[in-house]
Formats: C-alpha cells, structure tokens, sequence
C-alpha cells in the first residue's frame, strides 16, 4: 500500500500544482498607448474581425436611421439564400413596377423585364441601387414587406439587438434603424458566412443597361487594404460607411454613422482604420483541439486524459505587449471517469496587466470509459488516502 501511495502522491501534487500555470512573462509595464481619435460621427465602432474585440466605440448601441447600410442585410439574406439552394445566382428575376418606380439610387432595370440574380446582387452592393433591392426582395420572399420580416428575423439570428427592419433599401421609414455595433456584426457575418461573394463589396465600378457606376466607398481608391463593404445616405441618417480592410492578417471592422458629408465618412473611418492598425495587434494565443493539459482521471479504463479547448482562443491587445500575457489553467482537482469528449473540467484565464481578457472553458479532448470494478475500487481507496494526507 505505501509503496503505491509513494507512487500516487507525487503525480497528485503535480495536478495541484497545474492549478496555476503561467505560460507568459509578467512584466510591471503598463500598456501605453495614445487615447482614440477624435471621430466626427454620431456613433461610430471599431472592432477586429478575428477576435470579435471591440477597440474603440461611442454611442454605438444607439438606434439610428441606417440608410443605405440596410442593402448589407439585403444582400447577406440573397446570398443565404444563394448558398442554402433556394435561388440561383442565374435566376432570372421578374422586375416589378414598384421596384422600377422607386426613387434615390438606381441600378437602372426595367419593369417588365427579367434581371440575372448575380446582376442584381452586384447592383445592390456595388451601385447601391433601391430598384435592384426591391426587385430581389420581391423574388426571394414574394413582397418587400414579407422580405423585410425575414431581414429581422436574421437580425435577430446574428445578436443584432438594436436593429429593427421595415424595408429592403434603407429609405427613411418609422421604425427602420439600427446601430454601429449591430452593423460591424452584420459586416463580420458578411465577411465570414459568405467569402466567395465577399470580393463584390471591393469592385469599384459596375455597368448595367450602358451605365457605368462608381462605388460610392472612397477609400476603395484612397487605401489599398480597403475591400468594403457599404455606404449609406439619407437626410435624416447623415453620411453613413461600414468599412472593413486587412493589413498583415489584421482584419479591422470600421462603422461610422451621421458624418457631415461623403468625405467626412471616409476620413473619420481612416481615422480609426490607421489607429487601430498602428496601435493593436491580433494574436491566436491557444488552438482548438490541441492539447493544453495532461489531467489524472480516477476510475477510468486509462489514468490520464487530455484536455484543452473548444474553440480557438484570438486577442486584441496593444502592441508590443504580448509579453506581459498571464495565463493560468485551473483544472478541476478530482475527476472521475466516464468522460465523454467536450464537457468541461476547468477553464483557461488569460490576463494582462491583471485584467482578465480570457475565460474559456478547459474541455475533454478524449473520453475515457470506466475501468473495471478491480480498478474503480482501487482508485477509490487511493483517492480516500490521498484525503487524509492533505
């Protein structure tokens, strides 16, 4: 018996010990860097399209008239529909009298007419145009009003709290707003769900029926590293640009609402692309499936499982900081099998400078089925010693 303890003890401490693992290099530095920009928006955001982290934001929960910005929702609703096989980008859509008689921005189809869906799609992106939107809304969901249903129901769907949709075009109507922060996520689920229609939001020019139309997004000419998405327009909504552009695998997400003018809207979202790139840098810190921990487990067919993470764990942080990551995994001190593969025994907490920037949940990586009766009873009697001598 003792001569087992002598072997159980030591692996026992060095599971305690695991409590607390430090894989980064504290430093007493605190992380300087400038204060924001002044932004002359209404509302604007900033966000890393990698980690979701939001850098830099104000009044961006606020429900604002989204003009023009509305046709992403617009777009992102036809191409779900594009991938789930509902439509095909070379249906040929039935042009209505309201979507030909529908004012602002325009395309420039023809009622009566029949328009390829992909040509409808580049008219709504590219050249912002109202008639395209109506007639793709009509196609897809049979009227605008029944469209704009399922615009807030994906709304809903993608954590868009602050959104409420009553058209497909963005012209001003009661109760059609939403807000910065809900359309960074629409532009994120724009980037991510659909990347083989992504490079659309980039084109800088399109022509239809002889007429050739630039994209309204200025920094598409101004910034290389800009390749989207939207502008928006009204009276009411001011000058509105949803921009997202990558340098090194950075990708930022730019919202900036109720500017004073086209130029305004393009200066005010540099403003914030060059600080956040200049200032913050994207890390992947710990991978999806890779084992973190190698944990007892008592009772089991094995004696030791791995564990580690769900998901891939991407910060934001300041740059040149990464060095002053803490992190610590605090692994649950008595497990017992089974254990079936994704439940939770712990979590992995990153820090830095003593704020937590990370909790996630330590998973199995591995099941382990019980051991037989000989082996649970003598795990048992090895865990009841172990209690007395803590």
């Amino acid at each position: 018996m003792l001569k087992t303890l002598n072997k159980v003890l030591p692996l026992f401490f060095l599971t305690c010990i695991a409590l607390l693992i430090s894989v980064g290099i504290v430093s007493a530095k605190p992380a300087l860097i400038p204060a924001p920009p002044q932004v002359s928006a209404s509302s604007y955001i900033l966000m890393d399209a990698n980690s979701g982290e939001t850098i830099v934001e104000h009044e961006s929960y606020v429900q604002l008239p989204p003009a023009s910005l509305t046709k992403m929702m617009t777009a992102y609703i036809v191409e779900n529909e594009v991938a789930q096989g509902n439509v095909n980008l070379y249906d040929e859509v039935p042009v209505s009298i309201k979507a030909w008689q529908t004012g602002g921005s325009k395309m420039f189809i023809k009622e009566g007419t029949k328009v390829v869906l992909e040509e409808l799609l580049k008219g709504v992106i590219i050249q912002s145009g109202n008639d395209a939107s109506i007639a793709l809304a009509e196609f897809v969901a049979g009227s605008e009003e029944a469209f704009a249903d399922v615009m807030n129901q994906q709304a809903s769907l993608l954590g868009m709290t602050n959104s409420s949709f009553m058209n497909a075009t963005g012209l001003p109507a009661e109760g059609h707003y939403s807000s910065a922060s809900d359309l960074a996520k629409l532009a994120l689920a724009i980037i991510n769900d659909f990347p083989e229609q992504y490079p659309l939001y980039s084109e800088k020019y399109f022509t239809y029926n002889n007429i050739r139309q630039p994209n309204r997004n200025r920094l598409l000419w101004r910034d290389k590293s800009v390749d989207g998405l939207k502008t928006g327009h009204t009276e009411e909504a001011g000058y509105c640009l949803v921009s997202s552009a990558e340098r090194n695998g950075m990708r930022l997400i730019s919202v900036v609402m109720g500017t004073s003018s086209e130029n305004a809207r393009a200066k005010e979202t540099q403003k914030l692309l060059n600080y956040g790139f200049r200032y913050f840098q994207t890390h992947t810190l710990y991978t999806a499936g890779k084992s973190l921990a190698d944990s007892q487990v008592w009772g089991g067919a094995i004696d030791s499982f791995q564990l580690g993470l769900a998901k891939d764990v991407v910060v934001t942080i300041p740059r040149g900081h990464k060095s002053e990551l803490k992190a610590e995994l605090k692994i649950d001190p008595v497990i017992k099998a089974p254990i079936e593969v994704g439940q939770e025994y712990g979590r992995l907490v990153v820090s830095l400078n003593e704020k937590v920037i990370v909790d996630e949940s330590l998973v199995a990586l591995e099941p382990v089925p019980e051991g037989g009766l000989f082996k649970r009873l003598w795990d048992f009697i090895k865990l009841f010693f172990i209690g007395l001598f803590a």
